[in-house]
């Protein structure tokens, strides 16, 4: 009932992909969902993007994973991946964003790199966002 609600309030949604087996048979489901969420509550809900994340390189299924997902959905995947990182794991336990736990590390950068592409692919860009965020 609570994604429900969320998606029926939301203007976009961001589906995050685990590098996982079962994740395809998830991602499957929610997109069942977020389209009887758009044919009867939320006509505007767009899907803003497929996040990819605890991408691990060396594993063959996480990159069979990323295939299978831009393949079939070439159009929604954002091109940064979160890779599989302990400071990502870790900066919860402590009660803190990653930025602030590890800004200089893999995780943290991947997630600037995708705040980056989202503002990108909404027409804006870090300095007239900054700007307007002060004013």
């Amino acid at each position: 009932m609570l994604t429900l609600n969320s998606l029926t309030a939301s203007d976009s949604v961001i589906i995050p992909v685990q590098c996982e087996f079962f994740a395809l048979d998830g991602l499957g489901k929610l997109l069942n969902t977020i389209k009887i969420v758009q044919q009867r509550l939320n006509p505007e809900l767009e899907i803003e993007g497929m996040l990819l994340t605890m991408y691990d390189s060396r594993l063959r299924l996480s990159n069979q994973v990323v295939e299978e997902v831009q393949t079939h959905f070439p159009d929604l995947v954002f091109e940064t991946i979160i890779q599989r990182n302990t400071k990502l794991s870790e900066a919860p336990s402590f009660g803190v964003p990653v930025l602030m736990f590890d800004a200089s590390g893999k995780g943290a950068i991947n997630y600037l790199n995708l705040a980056r592409e989202i503002l990108q692919n909404n027409g804006l860009n870090l300095t007239t966002t900054q700007s307007s965020l002060l004013n």
